[in-house]
């Protein structure tokens, strides 16, 4: 990475501390990723955006911002990035998938709560992160208890709105999350200064709806055989996706696409033919947690696909592009939002169903639903999923880790457990 130094202490940077985590990255993401074999050429993109994370993209983010452009930090899949956009801001992904950034946040939260929550609060509070120091404003939502009362701690550290999403799917629920979407472009628009009107919406409609759309191209590559990417690539790029400039990153990935498909005319595939097919289903897995999978595909498998916030349902469902007033496109967001499946629902029958159907897709052997330490919504979620895809027919496996390697051995040694089952399954079925 470029000397940035000077960068970071603009944006009031702990520079000490910041160094020790520009420190561990780079091993921690070579031993994972650069260690594949016959990886696609077109990875190298990522690979650069990862060596200058903390650098390339901040540098564009100031350069907006000096020329009085404003960004928005979200969280949550929930948080309609075609507003922001509309406005002629920037929306990033924040990240907190890291458990450095963890004991900043349990200074001011519990220890007993989820490290997601943990590493977000603390990534802010602690000064390490120039993505949360990058931004205008963060965007909340309420999505479980422990996000709820952790955005009114971070509201005394820097500004923050709060979307109010439902717990239901009821069409008054999603006229209620209609009118949260609008006061969200009031507060944007009072941000930048700048109307959201019909024709900008509906033009930033269609671009997200573009980047959605190369990451569905993305995925149906892996419903092959002969796998052109590894899973972990796979989650790299939906990782990226959330932050990095929305044009280019379509422009690259429609380039890696176009290598994938190549691969697959080819027959070219990173895993052996007969490597057990894992989908994940879960909690989300913000940037740099990548443990799951490497553990995945160090222990014999390959993951095929990702039902989570970083995955599909990041980008499944588009927006409908053909309306032209205001009010009817705050309508249709709210509808392709609310029509996401997160643990937070209840009734969530939706969000079996969605596994089910990906299963069969991505023709997956087994799944492995991974949820992080006290994330109850999912947690408690498990019973219903495990007794749906009981009567399916469909072998799961329930993992809770959180972000640390510490429990690795173990993990392992369960997988291989299970990986070997599902191939006794497959030859008994032959």
């Amino acid at each position: 990475m470029a000397d940035y130094k000077e960068l970071w202490k603009s944006l009031d940077i702990d520079l000490e501390k910041h160094d020790e985590l520009c420190e561990v990255l780079p091993e921690f993401y070579g031993d994972i990723y650069m260690t594949q074999k016959n990886r696609p050429e077109g990875m190298n993109y990522y690979n650069f955006v990862v060596s200058e994370i903390h650098g390339f993209r901040i540098k564009e983010l100031n350069e907006f911002r000096g020329k009085g452009g404003k960004v928005f930090g979200g969280f949550c899949v929930f948080v309609p990035d075609e507003v922001t956009l509309a406005a002629g801001g920037v929306g990033i992904g924040l990240c907190g998938g890291s458990d450095f950034w963890v004991p900043d946040g349990e200074k001011v939260l519990p220890r007993n709560m989820c490290p997601l929550i943990k590493a977000s609060v603390g990534a802010k509070i602690g000064g390490t992160c120039p993505y949360f120091q990058s931004a205008d404003m963060l965007v909340g939502e309420t999505t479980c208890d422990g996000k709820k009362k952790a955005w009114e701690i971070l509201g005394e550290y820097t500004p923050i709105h709060v979307m109010d999403l439902p717990q239901m799917k009821r069409e008054k629920d999603i006229e209620n999350f209609k009118d949260e979407i609008n006061i969200f472009r009031e507060k944007v628009e009072s941000i930048t200064g700048n109307k959201v009107t019909a024709e900008n919406l509906k033009e930033n409609i269609k671009l997200v709806n573009k980047k959605r759309k190369v990451l569905q191209r993305l995925y149906n590559a892996r419903k092959v055989q002969n796998l052109p990417i590894s899973g972990k690539d796979a989650l790299l790029i939906s990782q990226i996706a959330f932050y990095d400039d929305i044009e280019r990153f379509i422009e690259k990935t429609n380039e890696l696409c176009d290598e994938l498909e190549a691969r697959i005319e080819k027959n070219i595939s990173v895993f052996d033919e007969d490597t057990p097919r894992i989908l994940i289903t879960g909690t989300p897995m913000a940037i740099p947690n990548w443990k799951m999978h490497h553990l995945i595909e160090t222990s014999g498998g390959a993951v095929v696909c990702e039902e989570t916030c970083t995955g599909t349902k990041y980008f499944e469902r588009f927006v409908d592009e053909d309306n032209d007033d205001l009010d009817s496109q705050l309508k249709a967001l709210s509808e392709r939002y609310m029509g996401i499946n997160c643990a937070c629902f209840s009734p969530n029958e939706g969000r079996i169903k969605d596994i089910i159907r990906l299963y069969k897709e991505y023709n997956a052997d087994g799944v492995v639903y991974n949820s992080l330490p006290f994330c109850h919504t999912y947690a408690v979620e498990y019973k219903k999923v495990k007794d749906a895809l009981d009567k399916e027919g469909i072998p799961v496996m329930m993992i809770e880790s959180d972000y640390s390697m510490q429990d690795a051995g173990q993990i392992k040694t369960r997988l291989e457990a299970f990986f070997e089952m599902l191939n006794m399954n497959k030859e008994l079925a032959l």
